[in-house]
């Protein structure tokens, strides 16, 4: 397998934050994917309102929230996978917003969802196969000409077998994806995504439904890219989990991102901790009282803003 495309700032990924303001939109040293005004509405109700979110490249960013903070809505809108009401974001410094998923993906930022979307009926080696990218054989004319195809066709074959040995799935090579269980199923998920050799991926709740060891798997092959030097986002409920390997946390309510900041700070933010953790943050909470709570914050935020966009 090729190897991913290797980050370019000097500053190792342990200080890289170390100058960066712990709040909302705050600028980065060198962002990847950077959003600017990025409004999805549903009628009435406004499921995403990003003023300016700038993703770090090289790092682990974790976006948090309860459901319906928008965080799924944001990665359809920024993969293309859905269509905004307004605002703008580039990657790698070349706006991709208006274009649709699969040229999105071609540019290098690539997603996984929050239920799987292996095809049943096909082997887990045909699955890795689709996530290739620029197939000759996929145009009809070419594909009646085998020596047109045959070698890429096998340089994609080794490929796919490489990234099943590295996701201990090579002995599954072979049979349906049906098969699989829900946890080999987010394996190959992420397996698939790495044959488009990303540079930044885009995962959607990894971890739901996942048993506890497959699940620090799926943290090791995270860290292991990432030291690779792929930049990774992902959405996450497990608080352990954000804990043990993002750099960086956004945090989102109702659409707004109403912090960031490394996983310490955004621990201690009082407003966060009585809002998302709860003020007896050492004690579960179920998730009902986690949206109350973390909505009367996003409701805070806007009151803030209010007041300081207000004439004195």
């Amino acid at each position: 397998m090729a190897t991913p495309h290797r980050t370019v700032h000097a500053l190792p990924v342990s200080v890289v934050f170390d100058d960066v303001a712990e709040e909302p939109g705050a600028s980065k040293p060198e962002p990847i994917l950077v959003a600017d005004s990025v409004i999805r509405r549903f009628g009435g109700l406004t499921a995403v309102d990003v003023e300016h979110l700038e993703i770090q490249r090289g790092a682990i960013t974790a976006l948090i929230g309860p459901n319906g903070a928008g965080k799924t809505t944001f990665f359809n809108l920024v993969t293309g996978f859905d269509r905004p009401d307004g605002g703008t974001w580039s990657f790698d410094g070349q706006r991709l917003d208006g274009l649709p998923a699969h040229r999105i993906a071609r540019q290098g930022m690539v997603r996984t969802f929050q239920l799987t979307k292996a095809l049943s009926r096909l082997s887990v080696l045909d699955n890795m196969k689709l996530g290739a990218t620029d197939q000759v054989g996929e145009n009809f004319f070419r594909s009646l000409v085998l020596p047109l195809w045959r070698d890429q066709e096998a340089s994609i074959t080794a490929r796919a077998d490489e990234l099943l040995e590295r996701f201990n799935m090579a002995h599954m090579r072979n049979e349906f994806a049906g098969e699989l269980s829900g946890g080999q199923r987010k394996l190959l998920e992420m397996a698939r995504a790495l044959m488009s050799q990303p540079r930044l991926l885009m995962l959607d709740e990894p971890m739901a439904g996942v048993n506890p060891a497959l699940a620090q798997t799926i943290v090791g092959h995270v860290q292991a890219l990432r030291d690779e030097g792929l930049t990774v986002v992902f959405v996450e409920h497990d608080m352990d989990v954000v804990r043990t390997i993002s750099e960086w946390v956004v945090v989102m309510a109702e659409g707004l991102v109403i912090a960031e900041g490394r996983h310490a700070s955004i621990v201690s933010d009082q407003r966060v901790i009585d809002a998302y953790l709860g003020a007896h943050h050492a004690t579960p909470i179920d998730r009902s009282e986690q949206d109350r709570q973390l909505a009367e914050a996003a409701a805070a935020v806007r009151a803030e803003a209010d007041e300081e966009d207000a004439p004195t």
